[in-house]
């Protein structure tokens, strides 16, 4: 997390200091390739008040659901229960400063596989500063065994691109790296199939170039780099440093600095232009596998902007 109204108040502040000409959008069919096969995210409130997902989004999409501190774990089945029932793959958060204990997590698991046929999880910390329980870290239940147990197929952890100073409180990424290469050795000894789903940036090329460095250090497993989806400028500022986005963040204060387009919704279209173009650049070699959105300015707007980009839900779906 971030520090709070200052830091947002002095970074919002800061994004009219810098200006550069955003790149232009490329062709429909170079982004659609790049970007199809995405996952997006979605709380159980925000799904609750959709009626179909089917109008949005292609069938057998991966849908994360996020378990913020203090959601029930009935809204979270339920959630999951939904996006089976139309057709798509849900990938709950499992965060492990939240779960009271190991029978507790035992019966969560066997809730997500027997009411919602849940077979994958994102597995993480949690954003509980003290921990409910004996467990503090995704590390933690991935020893338990119990993922397997309960038949679960996929599991993700998440990845950093520019740090956290959650975990790395002094700058570096030291403890951030020293987990992922536990991850990768853990996924080598088990067999489990497992993935990275980072943070949300905002410049393609030290992205890059940090999946490149984690593929030179050993550690394999694929990359879904998080991507905001359309926001509003102000919406994304508030999320980036409550997110603690940053050296990306000089994206957002070029966008700021031409005035016309602060009124209108900021898309990741540059960001994944670079992207996309790198990705072609480096066909069978590029090191990212995927993308993942965060719908910050809303699951509709983020749906019609990537069918306007190629990527419509088809009519069978």
């Amino acid at each position: 997390m971030g520090t709070g109204v200052n830091r947002l108040w002095e970074t919002a502040m800061g994004l009219f200091q810098f200006g550069r000409q955003e790149t232009a959008r490329p062709a429909s069919g170079t982004l659609a390739a790049f970007l199809r096969g995405y996952s997006i995210e979605v709380m159980p409130r925000t799904l609750a008040a959709l009626p179909d997902f089917r109008t949005l989004l292609p069938r057998g999409t991966r849908v994360y659901i996020a378990h913020l501190d203090g959601t029930e774990i009935a809204d979270m089945i339920g959630a999951a229960a939904r996006l089976r029932t139309w057709g798509f793959e849900p990938m709950p958060h499992i965060p492990a400063r939240s779960i009271p204990d190991r029978a507790a997590f035992a019966d969560l698991l066997a809730r997500y596989r027997g009411e919602a046929g849940v077979r994958e999880a994102l597995v993480i910390a949690g954003g509980r500063a003290n921990p409910l329980g004996e467990f503090h870290s995704s590390m933690q239940l991935l020893e338990t065994g119990l993922f397997d147990r309960a038949g679960f197929t996929r599991l993700h952890v998440a990845g950093h691109p520019e740090g956290s100073r959650d975990i790395d409180p002094d700058g570096s990424d030291r403890l951030v790296a020293e987990a992922l290469a536990w991850k990768q050795a853990f996924s080598e000894r088990t067999d489990a199939a497992m993935g990275i789903v980072t943070q949300f940036a905002f410049e393609a090329a030290p992205v890059i170039a940090w999946a490149d460095r984690l593929r030179a250090e050993g550690i394999a497993l694929p990359i879904h780099l998080g991507v905001a989806g359309p926001a509003k400028l102000q919406t994304l500022v508030k999320f980036a440093v409550a997110c603690g986005v940053g050296p990306s963040l000089k994206v957002l204060q070029r966008r700021a600095r031409d005035v016309s387009k602060l009124v209108l919704p900021f898309t990741p279209d540059a960001f994944l232009t670079d992207l996309a173009a790198a990705a072609a650049r480096r066909p069978g070699d590029f090191p990212i596998a995927g993308v993942h959105f965060f719908p910050l300015g809303g699951i509709a707007t983020n749906a019609a902007w990537l069918a306007e980009r190629g990527l419509a839900p088809t009519p069978e779906n």
